[in-house]
């Protein structure tokens, strides 16, 4: 890789693999998952599937018998019908490979998609393809968009794939294989539903000695609705196909009131932080104020519950639950619609093309919008609303002058009607049209354009207009009537005043003037123009002598480009919303070749190897573009039929996406707390002081409220790409004295050199505190006035930036087993046939230096603050499925095993450790959830399925609020642990 200006140095850190890029590295082909394939580009079943023409994933080679020695795991259609989902990114989390992203059951803050996390590396690491092109720009990559109904099987790449690809596939390939080729028409039905048990008593005691509302017994909600219609039907001549399909799915909305453990928002507590507590945000319902000036600077009231104008010290039982109204899982209703044809007009031309589009409407939900700590108001000493009390601890002196006074409000709008809703409703379409045919002998070609658009509108309601809300406390006396200053000077005729200073004292007029909805829109759009050309040289003699064929090339180019504009009306552009658009492209060029090398000689039954390149030179809009250059070398060598041994070696690359390169410098909350913060900080005054604190600050900052501090995001035009070394090596064996079986072991490395992202905010709260790094130190932007972390003027700064590295290895395991029952049983009736499959993932490391030179921490078997989901040393499924011999019944169950993980903030390591130990969520227990499905053919054109996920209704760990990190609701993980609890569900397919 190559930057235009210099060039960019090899990444450090590797000396440990220098020995191996220069010999044989020794890899796994991969064993499909419930399908294994031994990555056969024409076998069928468990041998591989055939993929348009002879391509395979992970390669652009067209070529009977090729196989990849990239690791591939085929999840099959049939995976889809034994979870009862249509929600790919749900089926996929299931595998031990994957890592949960962005799902349904995410709700403040959530964006509305679905993505899908590769070892542990994040989404953007990971390329999602249809039939080996790309889906979306990568970071708006949302598999909602995948019609679940046409699967016919997801293949896996679990290792780079650059020089192939290009861009992004650092983690590995999720290629999503359609049906394309139906004839007749297929209509499916299912609805789904959760049944669960509330029993938890340790979770129920908790809100129980909070004076909170317990939630019901049992209850039965979270339905799920799916309906999807295929057509297709073949042309006169049989030479092509047209197929159609529409798809509707509706997600019913759950709120967290429903479960135990997320009726409210859980603390620690105890001396020795050794229990949970309810807690809650001190923006709460009755209305508390911090005095940012005055005679009572630096101290905080809360207006009593009883109504009265009175002020009284704050204390935590005015805490507010913010839990109730969020969700656990999203509202959400989305229809799927496209077509796929193809045509073969002559051997020379072969056409194809498809369209398909996406309308996914979905809504976030949280709790009502407030005054919020953190926004500085004035309060005028003479505001009519205000008691003689109030005024006089307030403005002392000054009450009854028109002095303004400055707070912090925390009052929640308990009044106002309703939570705040995020409406999301993401448009998505995607067009593709292409040829491939003959060009002379032992010469095809492929060309193919590709365009898709993502129109993403968001708009946020039910909130706090901070400038109305600024006016509407600026209140006058006009004859007795109070009224707001911008009525009395005419900047604001329609202004109402609001009543802060009593409980629920805010008039229905005053909510229908302070909440008003903001509006943002963003598109985004890909153009790919892509042109392969396949050659086989062994009509050129270019063979080994040793081998049975010679040696195949697939050679071409591409230019892709990727704009995007984002556009937020004023209102949302004065809550730290900003306006955004750029560009870039990149123009390719890709070399691959596949040489076998021996053939069907004594103990070498096969040796091959396969070589890519790729060169790819990017142009930014307003940015120093760059050039890099990705490779890959395998080998495949099998000494008898029964044993394989497979290695690669990978070069991968991640230019940063249009986003990391252009999103404009914003404020969002984060799961953080300041230990400078609170009437006696945890941290001393002189640890306090580097981070930004005065001597007259300290003891006296509000602390970040419901453990919520802020940072401050956005893009970055300076931006490198990441650099990847990926290793995988391993065997595969299938002995033919056990016909059926196959067992896979495979080793892989990753390494990810300069990654971009941000350091989190625990990790520079921690490193300035604790060590005094000037670097960490520098990052902090504490409000002038308070101190503060939070609001518009207090924050951490986090934008994107190329940092450390990441780096994970560890081994894949995959078995299978069939084998007929009576086969067991000589001379008894026959009893039908047994499936058995299993994968495994046993994680040897997953390190983070979160700046060159700094120092890492491991997150193997660990979660928190830093960490994030937890990250077990050992994940697998094991599915064992019994096939009646009439009717084609099945039963199936699955076994589902998570490892358990501890609290990183307990590690010793200075990256992770927090300032105390904590004993209750000090460790996550393993967990096994046992599911169960049927289907059975009424007639050969009609099937039923049903069945029960988590079977035994096991509820998710219980963690603090304060302890989660990125995707973490309703604490807990709701992508890592099942949160409906029990899930049934039945459907239908009948075909004609």
């Amino acid at each position: 890789m190559h930057n235009k200006k210099a060039g960019l140095p090899t990444p450090a850190g590797r000396s440990k693999h220098a020995s191996l890029s220069g010999s044989v590295v020794m890899a796994a082909c991969a064993i499909g998952m419930f399908a294994p394939i031994g990555g056969h580009a024409q076998a069928q079943g468990a041998e591989g599937a055939l993929l348009e023409e002879g391509v395979i994933t992970g390669s652009r080679i067209k070529r009977a018998n090729l196989e990849t020695a990239s690791p591939i795991t085929a999840l099959p259609q049939e995976e889809f019908k034994y979870q009862g989902t249509s929600a790919v990114e749900a089926v996929l989390n299931r595998m031990p490979q994957f890592t949960a992203d962005s799902n349904e059951n995410g709700s403040n803050g959530s964006d509305g998609t679905a993505r899908v996390n590769l070892r542990n590396l994040g989404s953007s690491r990971v390329l999602v393809l249809i039939d080996g092109q790309r889906m979306l720009p990568v970071e708006t990559a949302d598999v909602n968009f995948i019609p679940s109904a046409l699967v016919e099987r997801v293949d896996v790449v679990t290792g780079g794939a650059s020089a192939v690809y290009g861009s992004d596939a650092v983690a590995g390939v999720v290629n999503f294989v359609l049906d394309k080729n139906l004839e007749g028409v297929r209509i499916s039905a299912q609805y789904g539903s959760a049944w669960h048990k509330n029993d938890n008593s340790y979770a129920r005691s908790v809100v129980r000695d909070a004076n909170y509302e317990l939630a019901k017994g049992s209850v039965w909600d979270g339905g799920r609705t799916d309906v999807n219609v295929a057509m297709g039907m073949n042309s006169a001549d049989g030479k092509g196909n047209a197929t159609f399909y529409l798809g509707y799915r509706k997600l019913e909305p759950v709120t967290q009131d429903t479960r135990d453990y997320s009726a409210c928002g859980l603390n620690l507590g105890g001396d020795a932080n050794d229990r949970l507590v309810c807690g809650g945000s001190s923006n709460n319902q009755w209305g508390s104020f911090v005095m940012l000036g005055g005679p009572n600077n630096g101290r905080t009231f809360n207006n009593t519950k009883d109504g009265e104008q009175v002020w009284v010290p704050y204390n935590s039982s005015f805490l507010y639950n913010y839990a109730p109204t969020n969700y656990i899982q999203r509202q959400d209703k989305r229809i799927t619609a496209g077509g796929f044809a193809h045509y073969d007009y002559s051997e020379r031309v072969k056409l194809y093309g498809g369209v398909m589009f996406m309308d996914d409407h979905t809504f976030s939900q949280a709790a009502p919008s407030a005054y919020f700590q953190g926004n500085t108001y004035q309060i005028n000493c003479d505001n009519p609303l205000m008691s003689a009390q109030q005024a006089s601890i307030l403005c002392g002196a000054a009450a009854g002058t028109p002095t303004n006074i400055n707070t912090f409000i925390g009052y929640r709008f308990a009044g106002a009607g309703g939570a705040r809703v995020d409406d999301l409703r993401h448009t998505d379409y995607r067009l593709n049209f292409g040829s491939r045919g003959d060009i002379v002998g032992g010469w095809t070609y492929d060309v193919s354009y590709l365009f898709s658009r993502v129109i993403f509108d968001e708009s946020y309601k039910n909130d706090l207009d901070l400038a109305k809300g600024a006016r509407a406390l600026q209140v006058v006396n006009v004859d007795g009537v109070p009224t707001c200053r911008s009525v009395v000077d005419g900047t604001d005729p329609s202004c109402v005043p609001a009543n802060v200073f009593s409980a629920f004292g805010i008039s229905d007029e005053a909510y229908g003037y302070l909440l008003t909805p903001t509006f943002t829109h963003g598109v985004q759009t890909q153009r790919v123009a892509n042109l392969s050309i396949n050659g086989d040289l062994d009509q050129y003699g270019l063979r080994s002598p040793f081998a049975s064929a010679g040696v195949a090339i697939a050679t071409g180019a591409e230019y892709r480009t990727e704009e995007l504009t984002f556009e937020a009306d004023a209102l949302a552009q004065l809550k730290g919303t900003k306006e955004n658009a750029g560009e870039f492209n990149v123009k390719e060029l890709f070399i691959e070749a596949d040489a076998p090398l021996i053939s069907n000689k004594t103990f070498v039954r096969e040796l091959a190897v396969n070589l890519g390149y790729r060169y790819s030179d990017y142009s930014i809009q307003g940015g120093t573009g760059f050039t890099a250059d990705t490779y890959k070398f395998e080998l495949r060598y099998a000494p008898v039929s029964s044993f394989k041994l497979r290695g690669s070696y990978n070069r991968a690359v991640r230019a940063p996406n249009i986003s990391e390169l252009f999103a404009a410098q914003a404020l969002g909350n984060v799961a953080a707390q300041d230990p400078c913060s609170g009437s006696d900080p945890t941290a001393s005054l002189e640890n306090c002081m580097r981070s930004g604190v005065t001597q007259a600050q300290y003891g006296f900052i509000p602390e970040c409220p419901a453990d919520t501090c802020v940072t401050l995001a956005g893009g970055n035009l300076a931006l490198q790409p990441e650099i990847a070394d990926i290793y995988t090596y391993g065997f595969v064996f299938t002995p033919g004295s056990i016909p059926s079986f196959t067992f896979s072991a495979d080793y892989f490395d990753i390494f990810v050199e300069g990654y971009i992202g941000a350091v989190d905010a625990p990790t520079v709260i921690n490193q300035c505190i604790q060590t005094g790094s000037q670097y960490f130190c520098d990052l902090f932007h504490r409000d002038p006035a308070s101190g503060v972390l939070f609001g518009t003027n207090g924050y951490i700064t986090a934008n994107n930036q190329n940092t450390g590295y990441l780096q994970t290895s560890g081994m894949d395991f995959t078995s299978s087993y069939a084998f007929d029952l009576g086969n067991l049983l000589p001379g008894t009736p026959d009893v039908g046939s047994f499936d058995v499959s299993f994968v495994g993932t046993w994680l040897n490391s997953r390190r983070v230096e979160q700046l060159p030179g700094l120092g890492s921490y491991n997150c193997v078997g660990l979660f928190g603050p830093t960490c994030g989901q937890p990250t077990p040393n050992w994940r697998h499924n094991v599915r064992m499925t019994w096939t009646s011999p009439q009717r084609g019944a099945t039963v199936s169950g699955n076994w589902r095993y998570f490892g358990s993980a501890s609290l990183s903030s307990n590690s010793s390591n200075e990256f992770l450790q927090g300032e105390d130990y904590i004993a209750i969520n000090r460790r996550i227990a393993a967990y096994s959830y046992f599911d169960l499905a049927a289907t059975w053919k009424f007639v050969d054109s009609v099937e039923f399925r049903a069945g029960i996920n988590n079977v035994f209704d096991r509820d998710p760990p219980v963690i603090a609020a304060g302890l989660l990190s990125a995707f973490g609701n309703g604490n807990t993980y709701p992508g890592v642990y099942d949160p409906m609890g029990r899930l049934l569900y039945f459907g239908m397919t009948v075909e004609f």
